[in-house]
């Protein structure tokens, strides 16, 4: 009866050993990622590869594995301060829509991609914008997007991270200059309006003009249109109307 006791004491001395040894290895050893998600495994400090989705095994105290997310990123770019090309002040602020495509360089390439973007994205804003005119920054605001976008997407891209989209989001201006354009818009909205008067005088002196031609070729549309004006005046009944007589309209009797 000694020995099955004496085995069984031996049997967990070595048992719960080892159960702290596997619980300890284990959660190290034995990684699960994400279907967005890759390893990028380091075996003593030299790369491996990247690695997932999936069920990953690493060997404890030999491997280190770093966790890249492949999902689209969005960064915002803080409120610069821009000097238009025309020497105007602006406060501008971008949004960088942008995600890793290759997890190895996004990890040896550089030391932490997120910030380096975001440093990039900075620098960029303001050198672009810098170069426009106020009128092309407020209206040709697409131009810009698709500018930045190639300039951001052309240095992280040895990052193995790929920009695609970038958005200006506001632009802001001082006070004097909103009041200087306020003033602006107003002053052309009264010069469209007297060049539209402008216009409808012209028209009007235009069809004078071939009224005018049109009678002095037929004088008897001048009486006629005499006589259309003294039945328009007879419609209104209140009151009583004195019509002094054209001499022309006698001339044809006195001819007689």
């Amino acid at each position: 009866m000694e020995e099955p006791i004496h085995f069984t004491i031996n049997f967990l001395s070595w048992l719960v050993p080892a159960f702290i040894i596997l619980s300890i290895v284990l959660p190290s050893s034995v990684r699960v990622l994400r279907e967005y998600e890759r390893g990028v495994v380091f075996r003593l400090g030299k790369l491996v590869g990247a690695k997932g989705p999936g069920l990953i095994f690493l060997i404890p105290m030999v491997d280190r594995m770093v966790k890249m997310d492949l999902r689209v990123v969005t960064i915002d770019v803080p409120r610069q301060e821009v000097m238009t090309r025309d020497n105007v002040p602006a406060t501008v602020d971008a949004v960088v829509y942008f995600r890793v495509v290759d997890p190895e360089a996004a990890v040896i390439k550089v030391e932490n991609y997120l910030k380096a973007s975001s440093l990039i994205a900075q620098t960029t804003l303001r050198s672009v914008l810098g170069q426009a005119d106020l009128d092309e920054l407020l209206t040709h605001r697409d131009k810009f997007n698709q500018t930045l976008q190639e300039i951001i997407d052309r240095h992280t891209d040895p990052w193995g991270v790929k920009v695609s989209a970038v958005e200006v989001r506001d632009v802001v201006l001082p006070d004097s200059m909103k009041r200087a354009m306020a003033r602006q818009a107003e002053t052309e909205r009264e010069r469209r309006a007297k060049i539209i008067n402008a216009e409808g005088e012209f028209q009007a002196a235009e069809r004078l003009v071939q009224a005018a031609e049109m009678i002095s070729k037929q004088p008897i549309a001048l009486q006629l249109r005499y006589l259309q004006t003294i039945n328009e005046i007879a419609g209104d009944r209140n009151t009583a109307t004195i019509i002094p007589l054209p001499m022309e309209l006698l001339t044809p009797f006195l001819k007689k």
